[in-house]
């Protein structure tokens, strides 16, 4: 009852609920209250573009802040794993051993997928983090499916088409699948890089629940296409972005659905009123 009460006092604006139908509906603080903590069968957090390294930034205090909040997250309510979603590190290689040294310090797993400003070679960034730049794990019911958006020199690019197919039927009979790539595959936020044919993908794959980018650092809300939403988190750092450093929260309920809100947790609130019928 402490962790419930503590949740409760963060000064809720909005909760957005994704239902097994793929219908977003949002609450109000006056309406919503948080399922209890044993109605959760998973729950983990989304942060991007820490742009570790970048000249005049506070990178270090910024990561090291947000690691904290983290961690916070882990004892309060609790997190599964983190996924850090893309530009962990800014252009100079010499930062990746660094930034890694900063998501150790973590008290849950993570995860990461390469961005753009991530400019390194896959067999590099293989050997730091042990995964490729596409790749996917499973957890229960649960899958999650990884793709890359940018070569190792900053150009953007779309994923590898044979690759996500394979992994979309893969992964059909899940209960729930979510999907991280750093650039959006549209050009509805001025950044993204159109990818029709994955698009089209993601429209036929009908246990996909979201799909998560980073890369936009002013973008931490929503958009939809065609019954798919593509949710975005702030930023970790850089010099660019919202005016806060924020985080995704995303909680599968024993019930089938699934709860994803922004936090800004230099004031404890949410920041997301998204209601989609």
């Amino acid at each position: 009852m402490q962790n419930r009460r503590a949740f409760l006092k963060q000064g809720i604006r909005a909760i957005v609920m994704i239902s097994a139908g793929n219908v977003l509906q949002s609450f109000a603080a006056s309406s919503f209250r948080p399922p209890d903590k044993e109605n959760v069968l998973l729950r983990f957090a989304t942060v991007s573009d820490g742009h570790y390294g970048q000249p005049s930034t506070e990178y270090e205090v910024l990561h090291k802040q947000m690691v904290n909040w983290l961690n916070a997250e882990q004892k309060s309510r609790g997190l599964d794993f983190t996924f850090v979603n893309g530009d962990l590190f800014h252009n100079d290689t010499s930062m990746m051993p660094l930034v890694k040294q900063q998501w150790d310090k973590l008290q849950m797993p993570y995860h990461v997928s390469h961005g753009n400003h991530d400019m390194i070679d896959e067999g590099q960034w293989q050997q730091m983090f042990t995964t490729k730049w596409h790749y996917s794990f499973e957890k229960n019911e649960t899958a999650f499916i990884v793709l890359n958006s940018a070569d190792d020199q900053g150009k953007y690019i779309c994923p590898d088409l044979e690759f996500a197919k394979e992994q979309l039927n893969k992964y059909a009979d899940k209960k729930h699948l979510f999907v991280f790539m750093h650039i959006t595959p549209f050009s509805w936020t001025g950044a993204g890089l159109p990818c029709p044919e994955l698009v089209t993908m993601f429209n036929k794959q009908s246990n996909l629940k979201a799909v998560f980018h980073g890369h936009d650092h002013d973008e931490d809300g929503m958009k939809e296409n065609e019954g798919k939403h593509y949710f975005f988190d702030s930023h970790v750092a850089g010099n660019w972005g919202t005016k806060y450093h924020g985080y995704r929260i995303i909680e599968i309920l024993k019930n089938g659905s699934v709860l994803t809100y922004q936090m800004n947790p230099s004031n404890q609130k949410q920041v997301n009123n998204n209601t989609v019928a």
